[in-house]
């Protein structure tokens, strides 16, 4: 068992996007929350119907013993949105998968930052946690400037807004706003938080310029129209997972299996 119930003790609208709810995890050692910039759990939000029932991945924002903060963005619909427009002080639901991705090498000369409004608290928490000694770009995609707001100031970390554009209303500009930076001299390390098609054109970009597997860590938080992939992948699924089980068995990391994965469902159309 990795899971453990928690219950809503706080809620605060940070602004018209973003809400915080602090819960109180009944087996945080169980949880075993990492202690990353992008530390992240699944919320299931009836805790009754764990493990099949409907869950999302949340970024968590600040860990103290057992409380965790998660800093939710609210979108148009879903029910993840549904879940947190309504939290409130004596909800239960259940934490569970908590995990990270975010590993800069030590030997890494700078940062570079990337991410859409999924992203944003995990950002928000990076930049928060940045040495003094590590410098950073960042790329946001948001909605509006108000969004831009939540990020904390920090000297060694320069910001760079793009408003109006992805986060599901529109394309994207992120691969293009990384082909357009003049990249910092020396080794860099590039994470990046947004839409799967994103994270997998910055990911071939990257490798492009010869960078290698430590260098990134680059994640889909979400999908566009993911019910149209959901439905194609249940075709293949079987072809796709066949390459990533394949990869683990040669021993491979995960990473480079997912990677593989990632490449075959790319040939499949996906």
């Amino acid at each position: 068992m990795s899971f453990s119930y928690a219950s809503v003790v706080e809620t605060t609208h940070l602004s018209r996007r973003l809400k915080r709810i602090v819960l109180d995890v009944e087996a945080p050692d169980v949880l075993n929350v990492r202690v990353a910039g992008d530390s992240a759990v699944g919320v299931y939000f009836e805790a009754d119907d764990h493990p099949e029932g409907e869950g999302r991945n949340y970024s968590v924002r600040h860990q103290d013993g057992a409380r965790v903060t998660l800093d939710v963005v609210l979108h148009s619909r879903g029910p993840g949105t549904d879940w947190a427009a309504t939290a409130a002080a004596g909800d239960r639901v259940v934490l569970d998968h908590a995990r990270s991705w975010y590993r800069p090498p030590a030997d890494s000369d700078w940062q570079l930052l990337v991410s859409d409004l999924s992203g944003l608290p995990a950002t928000a928490r990076i930049i928060e946690e940045l040495p003094a000694e590590a410098t950073a770009t960042v790329i946001v995609e948001v909605a509006a400037p108000e969004d831009l707001g939540y990020l904390p100031r920090r000297p060694n970390a320069t910001v760079h807004g793009i408003v109006g554009s992805g986060n599901g209303h529109a394309p994207s500009t992120l691969m293009h706003a990384v082909r357009e930076l003049d990249l910092p001299v020396g080794r860099g390390y590039c994470w990046f938080a947004g839409e799967a098609a994103e994270s997998r054109a910055i990911r071939k970009y990257l490798r492009s310029l010869g960078w290698t597997i430590d260098q990134y860590d680059v994640t889909g938080y979400w999908r566009f129209d993911s019910e149209t992939w959901d439905a194609r992948f249940a075709e293949v699924e079987d072809d796709v997972l066949a390459v990533y089980e394949s990869a683990l068995t040669e021993g491979k990391s995960d990473k480079l299996a997912f990677e593989e994965f990632d490449e075959a469902c790319e040939r499949m159309g996906l």
